[in-house]
């Protein structure tokens, strides 16, 4: 892989390392959380912190491709992946108050894409499940736009160009879905406001595709590499009840 990043990004900025940029992901997808949280939607500053925490799903698809590659069991990657899915399920449902499923859930999807790519020849049959499996997202967070980085992402691997189109294609498809959401009129009015917006919202992907092609090493932290592994399964059931409870607090206070 370090091989593949050097042909990839030149080698001269590949300062950052693999825990490095999750903990840096970490917090990202807590500013977005705490934006949808607890500040009013459409306030320039729920925007900045929505914005910057979309960050968060390219790089996890990333390094769920990685991780799926070098893994030494397969099966406990994706059983690990479905626990938390489960864990994960009341701490999203109470702290969005939604009836949707996770991004856990989703990337447990993504990893039976990666599964379904590598085992499955017959491209009619791959095809089919791949659709279905995208289809198996739409209640989940990151529907649809997470399997396609994961798709790009997979064949990409080691192919800066390649994995460059795959970041340029979600920018602009999720950009564009987003464009809708900011519309004012008939679905039809494209106005410099909702374009401007929907744009914007698609910057923490592009700052994703930078990081990754040319900030990221290969490696991971020298230390505590076991602690790392876990605070990142955990992080994520494990903020979304803290901030919930926080949440509780105020509106009781």
């Amino acid at each position: 892989m370090e091989g593949q990043l050097q042909t990839m990004s030149g080698g001269q900025t590949r300062v950052l390392n693999r825990d490095v940029i999750k903990y840096f992901a970490m917090f990202t997808m807590l500013l977005n959380h705490i934006a949808h949280m607890f500040l009013l939607k459409g306030t320039p500053l729920y925007e900045l912190l929505e914005d910057i925490g979309f960050f968060t799903a390219p790089v996890m698809c990333y390094f769920l491709v990685e991780g799926y590659e070098y893994t030494r069991s397969k099966v406990k990657y994706g059983l690990r992946l479905l626990l938390f899915a489960v864990i994960s399920q009341i701490p999203f449902m109470l702290a969005f108050e939604q009836e949707g499923l996770s991004m856990i859930y989703t990337l447990f999807c993504c990893f039976l894409i990666l599964v379904m790519m590598e085992k499955v020849d017959n491209q009619i049959v791959r095809a089919a499940l791949g659709a279905l499996l995208m289809l198996a997202t739409v209640y989940g967070d990151w529907a649809i736009v997470a399997p396609l980085f994961t798709i790009f992402f997979y064949r990409g691997r080691g192919d800066r160009r390649k994995t460059a189109i795959g970041f340029l294609v979600c920018f602009l498809l999720f950009s564009m879905l987003n464009v809708q959401s900011y519309m004012n009129g008939e679905p039809g009015d494209w106005t410099a406001y909702a374009v401007c917006h929907g744009l914007l919202s698609g910057v923490g992907i592009l700052a994703a595709g930078i990081v990754m092609l040319f900030f990221y090493n290969g490696e991971r932290m020298e230390r505590g590499k076991n602690f790392s592994k876990w605070f990142f399964y955990l992080f994520y059931p494990g903020h979304l009840l803290v901030l919930y409870l926080i949440k509780t607090a105020f509106l009781q206070g």
